[in-house]
């Protein structure tokens, strides 16, 4: 009996491993006869194989029967956010975003812009009117889903000049949503409202791996409805990126300053245009915009008494019998720098050029943003709010946050300075440039953020001073 004992038990090492890896080798075999063997395996069915005779079955995740699972809900076009979509504070934007949504699931799709040196989409209610413009992160300038070639190729000939050494990588999508927060809080009101949201879309420039996949659970849906109702999304997943609201009645900066310069304002339109200008200095200023042309900031120009003027237009008064002007700051996503421009370019703001630029800032301005900027706590109440944004993204770095922001309060200290002294934007972009970093403290492995601030001026230059 002794002898017969040892030989049902295991022998040597081996026949142990073997016996445990036995679970697995089933669970394997269980893949090799499903009718779609590339699929994700049945999970009600594993548990069901290696439960305990003597338990009572595993009840389903969505109710007490296995066909609980049936209840979960698909998006067969690609179209589901997945839930992240949710603006409880806004809801006029919440709105806007579920039209969205409701259009690309019945088939009116983004459309791509021509322009610019990445992927961003025109996107549209039912009605096929644009309602907003959204810039996925994946398809910025230097993501890696762009799907203008011009960048391609410059990543692959030049890879040296490739890039901006003072930004982080792929965080356009929020430095977006950053400058509209910014707006916000000073009350400058030059950049339409803008969000990080969620969306998918055919139009989209995916993967082919990420195309082939929702092919195959569209499949799977259909020739088996039993395995793809298993699936937690059908169709294209969705992308992360910046949405800002579009602006009707709007042309480049380029396309109006040149006519002011044949027809002169009245003087009344010409002072709306300086405070709407100095608005636009302030914004770019504070974030350090890398990116500000004549070609990415907007005028909306209508003289007094024009007819066919939309009612419902709430950017303009509702009785305007004289001529309204009104800038828009639209592309913001090359701001918020770790540090000053010191490497090849100098990034500057091109608007210093112009003859608006000349004149000191104005009373009204300095009503509008001294008394902010001049208060430490709205300072640091402004970086909290921004660290609440920024570190919603999956790479985010709490060092590097922490530059950008030395940079930005270096930069509200020289505005407040200037705003102060009554120069002009010219004089304020020749100010020496200004860090002013959070001390930081403690002991050990354990280093904490004082509320004391060191400031330094950053002196190394650029090799190219106006490019």
């Amino acid at each position: 009996q002794k002898a017969s004992c040892r030989k049902t038990g295991p022998s040597s090492k081996g026949e142990r491993i073997r016996q445990q890896l036995h679970p697995r080798l089933c669970f394997r075999a269980l893949r090799r006869v499903s009718p779609l063997g590339w699929m994700e395996p049945q999970p009600q069915a594993a548990l069901q194989l290696f439960r305990h005779p003597a338990l009572p079955a595993i009840a389903s995740r969505s109710g007490s029967s296995p066909s609980g699972w049936s209840s979960r809900t698909h998006s067969t076009s690609g179209t589901n956010s997945g839930g992240f979509n949710h603006f409880p504070e806004d809801p006029e934007f919440a709105d806007i975003i579920q039209r969205a949504e409701q259009a690309i699931e019945n088939g009116v799709f983004p459309e791509r812009i021509s322009q610019g040196s990445s992927g961003s989409y025109f996107v549209k209610d039912e009605k096929r009117k644009i309602i907003g413009v959204f810039k996925p992160k994946s398809e910025e300038p230097y993501g890696h889903l762009n799907p203008k070639w011009t960048k391609y190729f410059h990543k692959l000939c030049c890879p040296c000049c490739f890039g901006r050494g003072c930004l982080l990588p792929n965080q356009g999508y929020l430095s977006e949503a950053a400058a509209s927060l910014v707006d916000t809080k000073l009350g400058l009101g030059v950049v339409p409202k803008t969000k990080v949201v969620y969306l998918a879309s055919e139009t989209f420039h995916y993967s082919a791996i990420d195309r082939a996949k929702s092919r195959g659970k569209k499949y799977a849906l259909e020739k088996v409805p039993k395995v793809g109702r298993r699936f937690h999304r059908v169709g294209l997943p969705p992308k992360v990126g910046s949405f800002q609201l579009f602006v009707e009645g709007y042309h480049e900066a380029d396309h109006w300053l040149r006519r002011f310069e044949a027809e002169p304002l009245p003087e009344n339109t010409r002072k709306q245009l300086q405070s709407q200008f100095e608005r636009l200095v302030v914004l770019d200023y504070v974030i350090r915009n890398t990116d500000r042309g004549n070609d990415n900031w907007l005028i909306k120009y209508e003289k007094g008494g024009t007819e066919g003027r939309e009612e419902k237009d709430a950017e303009w008064p509702e009785s305007c019998s004289e001529s309204c002007i009104k800038i828009a700051a639209i592309d913001n996503g090359l701001a918020f720098p770790f540090k000053h421009p010191d490497e090849w370019r100098a990034y500057p703001f091109h608007w210093a050029w112009l003859p608006q630029a000349k004149v000191a800032f104005s009373q009204e301005t300095r009503d509008l943003v001294l008394s902010r900027l001049s208060d430490m706590n709205f300072v640091q109440d402004l970086c909290e709010d921004l660290y609440e944004l920024f570190k919603t993204d999956k790479g985010f770095d709490k060092t590097m946050f922490e530059r950008q922001m030395s940079v930005m309060r270096g930069q509200v200290l020289n505005l407040t300075q200037a705003l102060k002294g009554g120069k002009s934007p010219i004089q304020l972009v020749q100010m020496p440039r200004v860090v002013v970093e959070r001390r930081s403290g403690g002991q050990g492995r354990v280093v904490t953020l004082s509320n004391a601030f060191t400031q330094t001026f950053h002196c190394k230059q650029p090799f190219f001073s106006s490019w």
